[in-house]
C-alpha cells in the first residue's frame, strides 16, 4: 500500500485500516490515506525520511484529542505501542511520535511549530485535506456528529487564544472556517503545500460567498 515491503509499514496501515474503517466524522481511513499519500508527495520533494513520513500520517490520528476530551497525551502513547507491537526501532519510534505529537492544530492563536521535515510534511498533508472540497465536506461531517448547527448568526467565531478554548468549542460549522481552515493557507511549512493552499482556499471563500447568499436568500 505505502512503501512495498517495508515490514513496519504494511501492519501499521492494516491495523489503522481496520480501526478507521467506516468512521463517519472525517477522520476515516480514507482521510487518513489521503494524507499519508500527500505527506509522501511532499517529502519526496523536500528530501527526508519517507518511512518516519508514512509512519506518522499513518499515526497522526491513531487517538485524537477531539475524541478523547481533549488529551494530547493518548495519540503518542498509542502510536508508540503499535509502533512497538511491530518491531520499529527505537529511533523510529521516537521520530513518529515527536510527529504525532507536533502535527494538530491547537487553536487560532496558539503556534505549532515543527522540529523535522518529516513533520512538517504530515502537518501540511493534514491541513491541505482540512481545506478545499474535501476540507467543506469533512468540517460539515464532523459537525454533523457532533450535533452541531450548520450557521449561528446570532453567535461570532471565536479565535482561541489556548489550545483548551479550541479543544472545549461547540461552535457552529460555519465559525470552524474562521477558527481554523482560512487560516491554514497561511500555516503550511513546505513550498508545494503553500501552492496547493492557495487555491484550495479560495474555493473556500467562494463557498462561503455563495453559502451566506442562499442563507439570506439573495441567490
Amino acid at each position: 500500500m505505502f512503501l512495498e515491503g517495508n515490514h513496519v509499514v504494511g501492519p501499521i496501515a492494516d491495523e489503522v485500516k481496520r480501526r478507521f474503517q467506516g468512521e463517519g466524522t472525517g477522520h476515516d481511513w480514507h482521510h487518513i490515506e489521503r494524507v499519508t499519500k500527500m505527506a509522501l508527495n511532499l517529502v519526496r520533494a523536500e528530501g527526508g525520511d519517507e518511512e518516519v513520513t508514512v509512519l506518522g500520517a499513518l499515526l497522526h490520528d491513531i487517538a485524537d484529542h477531539k475524541f478523547h476530551d481533549g488529551d494530547l497525551t493518548e495519540g503518542p502513547r498509542v502510536a508508540a505501542a503499535l509502533l512497538r507491537r511491530a518491531a520499529a526501532d527505537g529511533k523510529t519510534i521516537e521520530r513518529v511520535v515527536t510527529i504525532v505529537n507536533e502535527v494538530t492544530f491547537k487553536g487560532a492563536g496558539v503556534p505549532t511549530p515543527v522540529s523535522s521535515i518529516e513533520a512538517a510534511c504530515v502537518q501540511d498533508a493534514d491541513r491541505l485535506d482540512a481545506i478545499g472540497a474535501i476540507g467543506i465536506a469533512r468540517a460539515f461531517a464532523y459537525g454533523g456528529a457532533k450535533q452541531r448547527l450548520l450557521h449561528d448568526p446570532e453567535s461570532t467565531p471565536n479565535p482561541h487564544a489556548s489550545f483548551e478554548s479550541y479543544a472545549s468549542s461547540t461552535g457552529a460549522t460555519t465559525h470552524h472556517f474562521y477558527e481554523k481552515l482560512l487560516l491554514l493557507k497561511d500555516r503550511m511549512n513546505t513550498k508545494a503545500a503553500k501552492e496547493m493552499a492557495i487555491e484550495r482556499h479560495a474555493f473556500m471563500e467562494a463557498f462561503l460567498a455563495q453559502f451566506y447568499a442562499e442563507w439570506h436568500g439573495s441567490r
